[in-house]
């Protein structure tokens, strides 16, 4: 072999090593992966659950509930003026309503146990605390008085001198869920034993008397309250009503004072001679200027705890408090009186808490007549 050969050769064995080391790197063979089973893969996700919003956010307004003791307009007026008013307090939020009916509203806020607060005269908060569970907040007080009365009123010019004289004759009263309006004058009637004639439900207190004063009824029973004397204070005081000291020619303004009864230049109020009127007969000045003169008032009934602000069963106790705060402060501002403390609204002057003890007397009354939420 020649040399140029021997060394051509040598240097293509060099190439193929060279070549050899600069190629890929086998690699060991893999093992083909399991397959997993259909059992083991999951279908579906399972939702992710959405928290129900907080009671009292805006996706979820707390329900105040009025009852539709007179006229609902001014009502929700008034109610949505204090919602505002609570809404800056508090950040929360309120949706105003009224109920069809005083039952309506019981039932509502058995419906709605978290999230219901409701204004609700005592008749309708024995039925409901019985009922549910709901709880006592709040009663009213209205020129220093924590109580309330029925009145039985009647013609001015009527020879309708005692309760005895009611029998037979058509009875008009707002709504038999009503303490003052129907079920407190039903026991003094049954007491009196007067069986009457026919009966009108008119739908609230104002409507009871403008049906008396218009003639549609005989006799009408609503609400009543102390009048005031000229110094805007009442005329009697709650110490003299314990004391005894109260006879029945006190519930009326002075005799000398009627026949000059009328509302004031922008009829907001009605006044005789400065006496201030406050019984339901005020409602009705606008329509019925001359009511005092065209209706008097025959009997009071004993007192009767003061209407409630109360809370449905399951209400959060921490926005609870922070509501009953709130309606505290609101109380000491002039826009209470432009709400609940309106006289054309429910003439609340003020709030104090109450206890459920309070009303057991109404109880007491509700299990006498066997009255139940099925009777309303």
């Amino acid at each position: 072999m020649s040399k140029k050969l021997f060394t051509l050769l040598a240097l293509l064995v060099i190439g193929s090593l060279l070549l050899a080391a600069c190629g890929p790197t086998a690699t060991p063979t893999e093992e083909p992966a399991t397959a997993v089973p259909a059992t083991d893969v999951p279908t579906e996700v399972p939702p992710t659950e959405v928290p129900e919003p907080a009671v009292g956010s805006e996706e979820h307004p707390i329900k105040v509930l009025f009852v539709p003791s007179v006229d609902a307009n001014v009502i929700v007026t008034g109610g949505e003026l204090m919602a505002a008013a609570l809404n800056e307090a508090t950040g929360l939020f309120f949706e105003v309503s009224v109920p069809t009916s005083y039952a309506a509203t019981i039932e509502e806020m058995c419906a709605s146990p978290t999230d219901t607060m409701a204004f609700i005269p005592g008749l309708g908060y024995a039925l409901a605390s019985q009922l549910c569970g709901v709880d006592v907040s709040f009663k009213a007080i209205r020129f220093g008085f924590p109580a309330y009365w029925a009145q039985i009123l009647v013609p001015r010019d009527s020879d309708i001198d005692e309760l005895s004289d009611l029998e037979g004759l058509k009875w008009g009263y707002g709504d038999v869920g009503s303490t003052s309006g129907y079920m407190v004058p039903l026991v003094m009637l049954q007491e009196a034993g007067v069986t009457v004639g026919e009966e009108v439900q008119t739908g609230g207190h104002n409507q009871s008397a403008l049906a008396l004063y218009n003639g549609e009824v005989d006799f009408a029973t609503t609400f009543y309250s102390v009048p005031l004397d000229p110094n805007g204070e009442p005329v009697w005081t709650w110490e003299e009503y314990l004391a005894g000291e109260v006879t029945a020619d006190m519930y009326e303004v002075p005799a000398e004072t009627i026949e000059n009864c009328a509302p004031n230049e922008d009829a907001s109020r009605l006044f005789c001679d400065g006496y201030r009127v406050l019984d339901a007969r005020a409602n009705i000045r606008a329509e019925a200027p001359d009511v005092v003169q065209a209706l008097r008032i025959l009997a009071v009934s004993p007192a009767i705890p003061n209407d409630t602000l109360s809370f449905s069963p399951e209400f959060p106790a921490d926005v609870r408090a922070q509501i009953e705060a709130a309606l505290l402060a609101f109380a000491e501002t002039d826009a209470w009186d432009t709400s609940i403390g309106s006289q054309d609204f429910y003439g609340w002057t003020g709030l104090v808490p109450a206890t459920d003890a309070e009303y057991d007397f109404v109880r007491a009354m509700v299990n006498a007549i066997g009255l139940s939420l099925e009777d309303l």
